[in-house]
């Protein structure tokens, strides 16, 4: 019986069960960290920390066993799109294992800079760490689903762990007004979407986006011929492009971000700005790449014309910001604006360029919050510019990864922003966009302007009565992969242009 038993575990594992077993590992943690949680004392509570760190070490042996079974299947069957599962709704490809990648190394950060925060906050509670695994399997279904129902799934589960964390301190006022207003914007952006994909579906027949993309090409093709306007397919994508624009905080839905990032848990601001944003920039470009593609013409202005708007309102109101969070959540909405121009070039180029500036944001961010977390003391918040003054004279290393994060986050050379950029640029000259190119190009000068106003602070402010910032040694580490990943780069890009190459399925 038992050996029957385990028989069937390994067969389920070789089939359908390796298309979802990252996922699968995670929610075992998850539901361990919850268990594990009531028997711990108050003082022992940081163990959950290293549970959850565990899980994410074992999803991520799991994905490595996912990217040998593909890299093989690629070898012997390259017309398959990828290995599939349940009935082809879940797909394991060179993209989804990419973001999968970058989730976890996004979640195994955030869970070092959380340990001594916690503590500092008197909040330390294993479903903390639960929910952050949690909403990593939310965000890796998003990138790796081909049906909108497991699609619409994974989101759910990120956006409905993320509620709660915005909110996780619950005797801080700041972080109780954030979720609230997290969870109203972010249903009604889940109701718009979801009334999109209905639409699909009524168009379609089905909930596959491989015969939605098929079925609208021939429908876009069909209409298009007639010299008339497909008005039911227009609102289709206006409705998804709305729902997908408020997850990544593009403008005009990009209200919540500012106040969401200055009251939630620092270290669930990082989250929230890197993972949730790569999360939602998978989907959508899997959305407008496999199912929208055909009617690029359509959508290509409208696409551009959010992405010009992005880049002006993050830039001119990143300029006035005395707190750091809320200026990082501005300036999370002009790199909105870069992103999206790479998929209005919509050519091999960009598309590199989209995933080599994900790279680059989800690490540069993490480490410009990471510092934030380090200067939080107890009794001092130190999310204000304020806080910054004379920060290299209290601690030369904190100033100088603020001052390197912060080169990178302007795209100054050498860093990894500077090569996302550049990527963006030649892919909207390649494609025949040179206005677009040089308005993104002029919007360098506001984002100096107010980065280098927290290099002021931190390097050339006289220092006030703040205490030096203390690292501890989980802190260290987070910010030396941030560090690294940075540098690197922008100094040595080629292997992080293969990596990109390898998610598209770019054969080089």
């Amino acid at each position: 019986m038992h050996s029957s038993f385990l028989d069937a575990i390994v067969n389920y594992i070789h089939g359908d069960g390796i298309t979802v077993l990252p996922q699968m590992e995670l929610l075992l943690f998850a539901l361990g960290i919850l268990i594990f949680d009531f028997l711990l004392e108050k003082k022992e509570k940081h163990w959950n920390a290293g549970l959850a760190l565990l899980g994410v070490a074992a999803s991520a042996f799991g994905l490595f066993m996912q990217a040998k079974r593909f890299n093989l299947q690629r070898e012997s069957r390259p017309d398959l799109p990828g290995l599939l599962g349940f009935q082809n709704t879940v797909v394991v490809d060179g993209y989804s294992l990419f973001f999968a990648a970058i989730f976890l190394a996004a979640t195994a950060l955030v869970i070092l800079l959380s340990v001594r925060y916690l503590d500092l906050e008197r909040e330390q509670e294993g479903e903390y760490y639960a929910l952050l695994l949690l909403a990593c399997i939310g965000m890796m279904f998003m990138a790796s689903g081909t049906d909108l129902i497991v699609m619409f799934l994974g989101l759910e589960t990120m956006a409905l762990s993320f509620y709660v964390l915005t909110g996780y301190l619950r005797r801080e006022k700041r972080s109780n007004e954030a979720a609230l207003k997290y969870l109203l914007l972010g249903g009604f952006s889940t109701g718009i979407l979801a009334y999109g994909f209905s639409l699909l579906y009524g168009l379609t027949g089905s909930t596959s986006i491989w015969d939605i993309g098929t079925t609208l090409d021939r429908r876009f093709q069909f209409v298009a011929g007639r010299g008339m306007a497909d008005w039911l397919g227009i609102l289709a994508f206006v409705t998804v492009a709305a729902g997908l624009f408020f997850k990544v905080a593009a403008v005009p839905f990009h209200q919540w971000a500012p106040d969401v990032y200055e009251g939630a848990p620092t270290p669930i601001a990082a989250y929230v700005s890197v993972a949730s944003k790569t999360a939602g920039f998978a989907l959508l470009v899997r959305l407008f790449v496999w199912v929208f593609l055909g009617s690029q013409p359509i959508w290509q202005g409208l696409v551009a014309g959010v992405a010009i708007a992005s880049l002006t309102w993050g830039n001119l109101a990143a300029l006035t910001q005395t707190n750091i969070k809320r200026l990082l959540a501005y300036s999370s909405i002009s790199h909105v604006g870069y992103i999206l121009l790479g998929l209005v070039a919509g050519n091999e180029t960009g598309l590199t360029g989209i995933i080599y500036y994900l790279i680059a944001y989800v690490f540069m961010t993490i480490g410009a919050f990471a510092v934030v977390v380090v200067l939080r003391q107890r009794g001092l918040i130190g999310d204000e510019l304020d806080d910054l003054d004379g920060l290299y004279h209290r601690s030369p290393a904190a100033a100088l990864l603020l001052l390197i994060f912060m080169l990178s986050l302007a795209g100054i050379p050498p860093t990894a922003g500077f090569m996302g950029k550049y990527f963006i640029f030649l892919a909207l000259i390649e494609s025949h966009h040179p206005v677009l190119a040089i308005f993104a190009a002029l919007y360098v000068v506001p984002a100096l302007y107010y980065y280098f106003r927290v290099v002021v602070h931190a390097w050339l402010k006289k220092p006030g009565d703040a205490p030096a910032p203390f690292m501890s040694n989980a802190q260290a580490v987070a910010l030396g992969a941030a560090l690294f990943v940075t540098l690197a780069a922008g100094l040595y890009p080629e292997p992080f242009a293969r990596l990109a190459h390898y998610a598209l399925g770019i054969q080089r």
